[in-house]
């Protein structure tokens, strides 16, 4: 009940005062808690971001190689076709008779013509990414050779490739097929290599 008292009046008005301190005071920890979780949220939110960015990134870069290496490795199949034409282009040279002074000039011209072809259908090859070595005198490798024979010797030391039955094909950089080889047994053994 209010009084005309001032007293009282005053203890009303100090009554109130401390209530609605009190409601604010609960207002502000209210207010202080959901300030609390919004900013709980938002760093959730982007830590979420950079993970999802990073994961963007990941898979970017991984469909770029993926693209690139299908662009590199798509005629695999196309170029290991290509290859057994270029050996056998090979094969038809070295089954012609060996180069005599006084051959028929038909023969000349016909070995010449085919080397010929050889040199510009290799250069194709090498223009597009396949290339071929001969592995001949150099040291056995699986990744590279496929060992057909293996061949006695002293002259040379194990491992050795003595003959190569056809070439090394690689494609970019890549094994498209290995060299037949035929690989020294015995001999010396391989020297090694400092450094």
């Amino acid at each position: 009940m209010i009084g005309r008292d001032p007293s009282g009046i005053e203890t009303l008005e100090s009554e109130a005062v401390t209530r609605l301190r009190g409601g604010f005071a609960g207002i502000e920890q209210s207010f202080d808690a959901l300030l609390d979780q919004f900013k709980s949220a938002l760093q959730e939110m982007i830590d979420k971001s950079l993970r999802t960015e990073a994961e963007m990134a990941d898979l970017r870069a991984r469909v770029r190689r993926e693209v690139d290496e299908a662009r590199l490795y798509a005629v695999q199949k196309f170029a290991r076709d290509v290859v057994e034409a270029a050996e056998n282009i090979r094969r038809g040279i070295d089954s012609l008779p060996k180069q005599e002074p006084n051959e028929p000039e038909a023969v000349t011209k016909m070995r010449n013509g085919f080397e010929g072809i050889e040199r510009s259908f290799v250069a194709l090859l090498e223009r597009n990414g396949i290339d071929r070595q001969d592995p001949t005198g150099a040291q056995f490798d699986p990744n590279y050779h496929e060992a057909m024979a293996e061949q006695e010797t002293t002259t040379y030391p194990a491992g050795t490739i003595l003959h190569a039955w056809s070439q090394t094909w690689t494609l970019n950089g890549r094994l498209l097929r290995p060299g037949m080889v035929v690989v020294a047994k015995g001999g010396p053994a391989p020297a090694l290599r400092v450094g």
